[in-house]
């Protein structure tokens, strides 16, 4: 079976204002023709402005995330509804920032991917070990359980990803080897086959953790691994352009 098209998403957090507008326009001009399928996830007030000027290119848009409920007294939270009404085709769900800060569990996050997908929306179900956990020897095991808690039934047969973020590795420069990345994403490969079948293997496998120029072509080369889920240098548009070009 042919592999994934690879998918490179930029994961802005809670960074740009309307002036950064201009960046996700040289991205969307940049990326004309890539091999990969390229997405900006803006903060929630600038998707629809994004999607609005970013109409007519490749370029998609997408959340950071999703509450499970599509509608109620849920103060200061998006639905997926929401998100897909501003325009937004995928949305990031269980990140790590997310796991760890706001306490949500493999549970939440599997409700959270049920709302996208009754929403049109294409998940991006993020995953990944402490540095603890990877020095106990527990991080294929943490991780694959991950996978198993936080990806419904619900997906088969729809389209999805998978990121795998170390994170230990976010935002701190840090890289797993080669090794290490393709030992992981194998192991998430095997899981989703376990889960999904045959059909599975149209889900690309994101590596997230300090993705930057330097190494996004080793990274983005190595065995299993269908794109990226790309954090600070997503806000520039040369250094995302240059990840993108590396695929």
């Amino acid at each position: 079976m042919a592999a994934p098209t690879p998918l490179i998403a930029g994961n802005w957090k809670m960074n740009g204002l309307r002036a950064s507008l201009a960046e996700a326009r040289a991205i969307a001009n940049g990326a004309a023709g890539s091999r990969a399928r390229v997405a900006i996830c803006p903060p929630n007030l600038l998707i629809h402005q994004m999607c609005e000027m970013l109409s007519g290119t490749e370029v998609l848009v997408g959340g950071q995330d999703a509450h499970w409920e599509m509608s109620g007294a849920f103060t200061g939270d998006v639905s997926a509804q929401m998100l897909a009404d501003a325009g937004a085709k995928l949305v990031i769900l269980g990140h790590s920032e997310r796991r760890t800060g706001y306490r949500e569990t493999d549970e939440i996050v599997a409700r959270k991917t049920q709302a996208a997908l009754a929403a049109g929306l294409e998940p991006i179900v993020c995953v990944g070990e402490t540095l603890e956990e990877r020095k106990a020897g527990h991080a294929l095991a943490v991780v694959t359980g991950q996978v198993r808690g936080s990806l419904p039934a619900d997906l088969a047969g729809k389209a999805f990803s998978v990121a795998y973020e170390p994170v230990w590795a976010i935002g701190t420069g840090l890289t797993p080897t080669t090794s290490e990345i393709e030992e992981m994403h194998r192991a998430i490969r095997a899981t989703l086959s376990e889960m999904f079948g045959a059909a599975s293997a149209a889900a690309p496998i994101l590596y997230g953790g300090s993705v930057k120029p330097s190494n996004a072509r080793e990274i983005l080369h190595a065995a299993e691994v269908g794109g990226a889920l790309v954090g600070g240098a997503s806000l520039k548009a040369e250094d995302f352009l240059a990840i993108v070009r590396a695929v």
